[in-house]
């Protein structure tokens, strides 16, 4: 499927820090619009529509399983599941079937803080140090930070403190526990209230703040005030016992196995397993078909437009913006039909969800996946909702999808040219190029291979794609920077259609380094660091190395992509872009002990590979995890390459291997094997608990 920069760069939501990948298009396959055009044909009823519509995206569109439910009046209407579970067919999909419901999560976690605002024990705009005397930062500013904050993605914290956060089938809670020790060492990125910018590491201090203001812990809170009342007898959390029959089955495409379950354990950020019908349980309390739990009071200050408090592009057709714990309080396409809808989504790894409310016709759907992503799951909450509406008559017909038509050329202002350079956001750096006679072409410089996107100068002051579907624009905002503003219709045929209007880059100054600091640079310029304390069972060692490589555009050597050089030993994210643009920031900070060079960057350590070693090629040796709990990683010498290595792991501890384009070829964990064929000029890491012994044998 073809990809648009606009749609990587704008859309995901998700709960983890790693670049979304686009698995929306455009052009989607034929095969796929002709089943869409015979199953919309035949459909008759909102259960045959919400079943051809799930299945759709399990046949066509990638999921592995879906659930999904919609609740009319405090009653279930729709409820039902598509795709495979367990691929031996023992288990099947059912209404029981637990997912992970990711950053989803939020909104439990909004409702808990506002029970307490409710109680009198927690005002909004209070400073959190009230509540939680041991936060502490490195940055004054922190102390004006308060529970609105948080849950409006204002705070200015730099994102997402994750390590050990997600693991497979262990709730170590080692993220949660050391929230506040992380955030004792680093700086805000913005004015506390300046901008609202998504952000994780917000809502497990909201889940701090609930445990000291409530004297529970979040899990027993969330239990007695929600889950009990509710009678939401499938919802749980990573520190509850997860029964592994019960949850829906894990796939990955470069992993033919079952995988193990994954585990979130920073709960009120991402860590809640529920399913479709007890999310939309959850959701009456939101619809008024629910007393007693959260107040019309509470409810409503949730709903209020808060993305508007700060820096934000002008109104325009949008699938978020945010609210109290929402994405979005002005879902589109329910804002063009006058109602309001309230969403959130939710994506780990692994797992995904969406649940889309609509407060005054008591409505919601919940759709929940193994596979796929929290915005095709959106796709079809709405496509549920809509039909809803229509068989009740509440909307007389489904409004054609939008486009902004097509380009009409016009003369270039000159002063448009101004905006021609470098733009950035998280972990991304984008160019544009804009020639005279109206051409603009977005690049990516440090991925070369990835195809110039073309816009045209219109007659209504932006740049449009050949199509229509998007418009891009240059904004000087009141802060004093200026940003890509991109605006974008994306249809799934079949499925509907989202909007986006969102800053994607901010520009980037010319920023020149010299001397000392210039030389420090060019030492490490192309080289690799390995993570040291991630735990064992983390996801990070499944997906594929997860090394961070020092690489800078030769044009740009003031930067180390987004992040600006500040010295000869750091850099930091200086830009602020809102919504999403800006998030999951962490400042590098480099340093020597006995002659080892390290990285930290948000509370993970990192080692160069100048002081990785070489396995040892031969037959027999030991590797033993230090008293630190350092993991252990390895080059394979050209005299071990095509060996195959056998191990001996211990229980608490795993081993991985990877090949020289960074591929996972054996991660023990998930794969259960002890064996693999050693690839040349690959790599290796054995991780475990302290004092953890491999024994490594090596044969041809």
């Amino acid at each position: 499927m073809k990809k648009k920069l606009s749609w990587v760069l704008a859309l995901s939501l998700a709960l983890t820090p790693l670049a979304p990948a686009s698995i929306m298009a455009a052009e989607a396959p034929a095969q796929a619009a002709k089943t869409v055009a015979k199953a919309e044909a035949s459909a008759k009823s909102l259960k045959e529509i919400a079943s051809q519509k799930a299945s759709l995206l399990t046949e066509q569109y990638g999921t592995t399983s879906v659930q999904y439910a919609l609740i009319d009046g405090g009653k279930i209407a729709v409820s039902g599941q598509s795709g495979i579970n367990d691929k031996e067919g023992r288990i099947p999909l059912s209404k029981t079937t637990m997912y992970g419901i990711g950053s989803t999560s939020k909104v439990f976690t909004t409702a808990a803080v506002m029970q307490l605002v409710e109680a009198g024990s927690i005002s909004l705009d209070t400073p959190i140090v009230q509540y939680i005397p041991e936060f502490k930062m490195k940055d004054e500013r922190y102390s004006k930070i308060t529970p609105r904050m948080l849950l409006n993605h204002s705070s200015g914290l730099q994102g997402s403190s994750l390590g050990n956060g997600f693991l497979f089938d262990d709730n170590d809670s080692y993220a949660h526990d050391t929230l506040l020790r992380q955030l004792s060492s680093q700086k805000l990125k913005a004015d506390p209230g300046a901008y609202s910018v998504y952000s994780n590491d917000s809502f497990t201090l909201a889940e701090i703040l609930v445990e000291k203001v409530s004297g529970q812990n979040f899990t027993a809170f969330i239990h007695e005030h929600f889950t009990g009342p509710l009678d939401l007898k499938n919802t749980k959390t990573s520190q509850d016992s997860l029964d592994a029959k019960q949850m829906a089955a894990l796939y990955f495409p470069t992993s033919p196995d079952q995988l193990p379950n994954e585990t979130v354990n920073v709960i009120g950020t991402g860590g809640i397993y529920s399913t479709a019908e007890d999310l939309v349980k959850f959701s009456t309390i939101f619809t008024g078909q629910t007393s007693g739990v959260l107040s019309k009071d509470s409810v409503e200050a949730m709903a209020q437009e808060e993305y508007k408090r700060g820096i934000w592009p002008d109104q325009a057709d949008n699938s978020f913006d945010f609210g109290l714990g929402w994405d979005s309080v002005r879902l589109f396409p329910f804002s063009e039909y006058g109602i309001q809808a309230l969403t959130k989504g939710g994506d780990t790894i692994l797992y995904h969800a969406s649940l889309v409310v609509l407060p005054e016709h008591n409505m919601a759907a919940a759709v929940l996946s193994s596979g796929g992503s929290s915005s095709t799951n959106q796709l079809l909450a709405n496509e549920m909702l809509l039909a809803a509406l229509k068989e009740k008559g509440e909307i007389k017909d489904i409004l054609p999808e939008k486009s902004f038509g097509k380009p009409v050329k016009a003369d270039l202002p000159a002063e448009q040219m101004d905006h021609a350079g470098f733009y950035a956001s998280s972990n991304q750096m984008v160019k544009a190029s804009i020639q005279e006679n109206g051409q603009l072409a977005i690049t990516v410089p440090m991925v070369p291979e990835y195809p110039a996107e073309q816009y045209v100068y219109s007659k209504d002051g932006s740049f449009m794609s050949e199509d229509g579907s998007i418009k891009v624009s240059f904004v000087k905002e009141s802060n004093g920077r200026t940003y890509i503003w991109v605006r974008q219709y994306v249809s799934l045929p079949g499925m509907g259609q989202l909007a986006l209007s969102h800053y994607t880059g901010e520009k980037m100054d010319s920023h020149k380094i010299t001397g000392q600091t210039e030389a420090a640079w060019k030492q490490r310029e192309g080289r690799k660091y390995f993570p040291l304390n991630e735990k064992y069972s983390s996801l990070m060692y499944f997906l594929m190395e997860p090394s961070v490589a020092i690489k800078r555009d030769p044009s740009m050597k003031g930067y180390l992509i987004d992040k600006t050089i500040t010295g000869p030993d750091s850099a930091e994210s200086l830009h602020q872009v809102p919504a999403i643009g800006s998030r999951d920031t962490a400042a590098y900070h480099f340093y020597k002990e006995r002659g080892t060079e390290y990285l930290e960057a948000a509370g993970s350590l990192f080692v160069s590979e100048q002081n990785i070693k070489a396995l040892y090629a031969g037959k027999k040796s030991t590797v033993t995890v230090g008293a630190d709990g350092y993991a252990r990683w390895f080059t394979v010498p050209k005299s071990a390459a095509g060996k195959t290595m056998t191990v001996t792991i211990p229980e608490t501890a795993a081993f991985a291997v990877y090949d020289a384009q960074g591929a996972s070829l054996n991660y023990s964990l998930t794969s259960g094997s002890n064996q693999v064929k050693l690839p040349e000029n690959g790599t290796i890491v054995f991780a475990g608990d302290a004092g953890s012994a491999f024994g490594i044998t090596l044969r041809k």
